[in-house]
């Protein structure tokens, strides 16, 4: 298989100005550059430009993914969104890290996971996972806990290392929050048993009564300040709001989780093996069913025919009389039907006797002859089953 990569940024906040697009085409003379994506794709080489470069310089999210494995994300938010020091206790690994550049915050998550087998699709997972920034912004830890898990399941936390604190919500998880644990591969097991811990989710958009009492409550320099910056069309203002409200409602943002990485991994252990049970035991009574539904309808049909054996065998001669091969199957297929109906009525010499009629009638039809011992009904070419040579 060749070597394919994707590389997607997006620019969320600002528009690409035109010399910044120029900028961008310096690096790849192939890629789609818009003023909010930048897109490529290679099936050999490498990008020429790093990034994490990119990203602290022009744009606000990245996906890449290769056909050996390898996804990454990245997001950046400002720094008066994302405090750097509460991301790195969910973030500080290989596999989940976050950084300052300038006046951001950049979160980067990687899965080395091998795919078992390559299907592309992955690049289109970038609009749906896309929404998580804007809740991470308003204040929403989920995306940061699931952070900590994939450091879990890459095995680079230590199993002694108790969990950061476990936000509300995480049993029912935002369609961007699912997108984005289904691209990075998230174990879905050890997801479950870290939901177990997790309170309700509280609804985020605060009613109308709480909002106007916590504005009210904000002294008046503050409230110009905010009314400036929304005159000025400040984008990430309503998100900041948000993260501010919800931080004054959440006040156990910052406690330690209660559960130990070994603890975690073995109750996601357990909790595979039982899912695996469960599944087996739905498969096998689903088989039984299948079989049961079967094996009824096969006696059904086989009740329906007693009455018509005669007519059956009439069938039987015309599909053999054509020479078709299909037609030998048919043939073949309704045999087995009579025979099966000679055996429940107890007299299977009656079949047998009619079935070497038809063989002495058609001694040269080779391919009928193999459709007959593929069935069971003959032990070789021209012995009926059960005959002796």
């Amino acid at each position: 298989m060749s070597e394919y990569q994707y590389y997607e940024f997006l620019a969320i906040d600002r528009p690409l100005d035109a010399r910044q697009q120029q900028e961008l085409r310096a690096l790849s003379t192939r890629a789609r550059i818009t003023a909010t994506r930048f897109v490529n794709t290679y099936h050999w080489g490498d990008f020429k430009g790093d990034p994490r470069l990119l990203m602290s310089q022009y744009f606000d999210a990245f996906l890449y993914l290769a056909n050996w494995g390898t996804r990454q994300l990245m997001l950046r938010l400002p720094a008066s969104l994302l405090d750097v020091e509460a991301a790195s206790r969910y973030a500080a690994t290989d596999s989940a890290c976050a950084w300052t550049a300038g006046d951001h915050v950049i979160v980067q998550l990687t899965s080395e996971k091998e795919d078992e087998y390559w299907e592309e699709g992955g690049e289109d997972s970038l609009s749906s996972i896309i929404p998580v920034r804007s809740e991470l912004a308003g204040g929403d830890r989920r995306l940061l806990y699931l952070a900590w898990l994939l450091s879990v399941d890459a095995g680079e936390s230590e199993d002694n290392q108790l969990e950061p604190a476990v936000p509300p919500g995480l049993a029912t998880l935002s369609a961007a929050l699912q997108s984005f644990a289904e691209f990075l591969r998230l174990d879905e097991d050890l997801l479950s048993v870290a939901a177990e811990a997790s309170k309700p989710l509280d609804p985020i958009e605060p009613s109308a009564a709480e909002l106007t009492g916590w504005v009210a409550r904000l002294p008046v320099e503050e409230k110009d300040a905010l009314l400036a910056r929304l005159a000025s069309g400040d984008p990430n203002l309503g998100m900041e709001l948000a993260r501010r409200f919800r931080g004054g409602r959440d006040g156990s943002a910052d406690e330690k989780g209660s559960r130990s990485v070994a603890e975690l991994k073995d109750a996601a252990r357990r909790h595979r093996e039982q899912r695996a049970r469960l599944t087996a035991e739905r498969r096998a009574q689903e088989q039984a069913r299948r079989e049961h539904a079967q094996a009824a309808a096969h006696e059904r049909h086989l009740a329906a025919l007693a009455p018509r054996q005669d007519q059956a065998w009439e069938r039987v001669y015309a599909a053999i009389g054509t020479r078709q091969p299909a037609r030998y199957d048919e043939a073949v297929e309704l045999l087995g039907a009579l025979r099966a109906v000679s055996e429940r009525e107890r007299r299977p010499e009656v079949f047998d006797r009619r079935l070497l009629e038809l063989r002495q009638q058609h001694p040269k039809k080779q391919g009928l002859l193999r459709r007959l011992e593929r069935a069971g009904l003959i032990d070789g070419p021209g012995n009926v089953r059960g005959e002796q040579r």
